[in-house]
């Protein structure tokens, strides 16, 4: 692994990368933690606005163009521009259950389904992963042990629930 592909990025992408990172880690630990309090709330804003920055400065990063400077990927900023505000609106409303579904979609599809993305062969994230020299079986094989792990631990995260006794693990059939 080396930042070197990063390091020598443009600005906007340096953001990008460095915002989403901070926003994967929030985003977990919002999960994790109880829900509904004042610190739940600050952090929920907090998150928001790190989202946006991503999916925003996403629309400027156009290393893959199909459609002039755009690519399938800037659906994607889009998408996410849209959900956080559903999302916002839900919880204003108070619809709490949506409010939930909502972010929960957001950071996964926002976050680890278009993080995964980023590390097709060719791609920036490819190379801070794996190297300026590519790909080996070691590094592949300690890629893929590292992704099934963060698949684990977010299928753990999405039967984490708080019932009436605390927090507990939901078998959901």
């Amino acid at each position: 692994m080396t930042l070197e592909p990063l390091l020598h990025a443009s600005p906007i992408i340096q953001i990008h990368a460095a915002v989403a990172v901070i926003a994967l880690v929030l985003g977990a630990l919002q999960l994790f933690r109880r829900k509904g309090d004042a610190a739940h709330r600050a952090l929920g804003r907090s998150w928001v606005v790190l989202m946006a920055i991503v999916a925003v400065s996403g629309l400027f990063i156009w290393t893959i163009r199909i459609w002039g400077p755009f690519s399938p990927i800037h659906l994607l900023s889009i998408f996410v521009l849209v959900m956080l505000w559903r999302g916002v609106a839900a919880a204003r409303r108070r619809d709490i259950s949506r409010h939930m579904k909502t972010m929960r979609g957001t950071y996964f599809f926002g976050l680890i389904i278009t993080g995964l993305l980023t590390f097709i062969p060719g791609r920036r994230m490819y190379f801070v992963a794996f190297g300026l020299d590519g790909a080996t079986p070691m590094k592949v094989a300690g890629f893929v042990v590292v992704l099934l792990a963060v698949a684990g631990i977010f299928a753990l995260l999405m039967r984490w629930r708080t019932t009436p006794r605390g927090r507990a693990f939901v078998v959901t059939h």
